[in-house]
């Protein structure tokens, strides 16, 4: 495994910049700091010894200390790795490895799923879970769809790439993740109907779960088989010169650099799907923006509070949700002030940091109540999800709005 020159610890400055914009440390004791669990504790750890410590399973992955580091040490990536080592160390529980699976969980929901919905939102049941699993009650835990978006789109689905005909207009290849697959695919819809009307032809390529669930919660080798059969799937629809645009922010950091920078996947085919792909409104502000100059916006004329998540901002992308939302009439954005909402995927969901994540984000809690947003947007299914949950505000996704200014129903 390659290990670039922004994993070795040895760069490290010792400034602690990256411990006084944690958004963890902030908030808990237990956490002393991404410097100290990180590079200060690499050069003690050894391949066949235990970890040193274990606070280093208090970090949430966020991101924001690789972002604020003035020397470019991959401090996250550090982290996350040493994370995963302390996690098969000390063994993965059956809670993480259940939370690590959406996409096993949603083929079984997506078959049940008003039974299991409504087994989801028992309190008799959520309060057993919490016992038994280690799974907050208090967590929001998304519906199920009662049909996939492969099933619902099933024309767009493409098992290989095909030369476009004329006038087709631009194929573009999307990853839907597990989230627009199982639980909303109304999402998935949207960007298809959106791509579609700025000029794209939109196919749906062979993929799984991005993989991320799993590499958060120590199960590495798994993370690598997903990420190995999605690199190899997709390839081809790069190759035909399709990129790949998705609409979890999540789902595309994985694929643009998490397989590379964390599990260590190498090769042309993996280098070559990381460079295709794009967030969706970061493809629109590329390519797109005049094609959308050319529409007709309709007015909305709301309050919307923009939180941009974490993985998001490791794009090194800006916020193009908010170039592309601008062009709305009447339209009042107001950005986020947390650096994070704290939920860091399934982080959240786990019963003994359920506390230190609602603490996390209780920046953006507070701020949307100051503000009173009739909407609360953000890039990230789980984030919507957690926002929504504790701010009490409804959380969509950005191009929900997009679509309704354009007049997509």
């Amino acid at each position: 495994m390659s290990v670039g020159p922004g994993l070795t610890a040895d760069l490290c400055l010792k400034c602690n910049i990256c411990t006084s914009a944690c958004p963890v440390a902030a908030v808990t004791d237990l956490f002393p700091g991404p410097k100290a669990v990180g590079p200060q504790a690499e050069r003690f750890r050894h391949p066949r010894l235990p970890a040193p410590d274990h606070s280093v399973a208090w970090c949430s992955g966020c991101g924001v200390c690789s972002r604020v580091c003035p020397h470019g040490v991959a401090v996250t990536e550090i982290n996350v790795r040493a994370k995963g080592d302390l996690a098969r160390r000390e063994g993965i529980s059956l809670r993480d490895r259940l939370i690590a699976r959406p996409a096993l969980l949603g083929r079984f929901g997506v078959r049940f799923a008003p039974l299991a919905n409504a087994v989801l939102v028992n309190p008799i049941i959520r309060r057993g879970l919490e016992i038994s699993l280690g799974i907050s009650r208090e967590a929001p835990l998304p519906a199920f769809s009662t049909s996939t978006l492969r099933r619902r789109q099933a024309a767009h689905v493409a098992r290989v790439p095909t030369p476009a005909a004329p006038g087709e207009g631009q194929p573009v290849a999307y990853f839907h993740g597990c989230s627009a697959e199982y639980y909303e695919p109304w999402i998935g819809e949207l960007a298809i109907s959106v791509l579609e009307k700025l000029g794209c032809r939109v196919v749906l390529p062979p993929q799984g779960c991005c993989g991320l669930p799993l590499q958060s919660n120590g199960l590495f080798d798994a993370a690598r088989r997903y990420a190995r059969w999605n690199v190899q799937s997709l390839h081809p629809f790069v190759a035909a010169g399709m990129p790949i645009v998705g609409a979890s922010t999540s789902c595309t950091l994985a694929l643009k650099h998490e397989y590379q920078a964390i599990l260590g996947l190498e090769g042309v085919a993996v280098s070559e799907v990381a460079a295709a792909v794009y967030d969706v409104f970061e493809f629109i502000t590329l390519y797109k923006m005049e094609e959308l100059e050319r529409l007709h916006v309709s007015s909305i004329p709301i309050r919307a509070l923009y939180h941009p998540p974490c993985q998001l901002k490791s794009h090194a992308i800006g916020t193009p949700a908010i170039e592309v939302l601008q062009l709305i009439p009447d339209l009042e954005l107001i950005h986020s002030e947390a650096e994070c909402c704290g939920v860091a995927g399934t982080y959240g969901l786990k019963s003994e940091k359920a506390q230190v994540a609602r603490d996390v984000g209780g920046i953006l809690f507070d701020q949307a109540g100051e503000v009173s947003p009739d909407l609360i947007l953000s890039d990230s299914e789980t984030c919507r999800w957690w926002i929504e949950k504790h701010a009490g505000v409804k959380a969509v996704h950005p191009l929900q709005l997009l679509a309704r200014a354009l007049d997509i129903p």
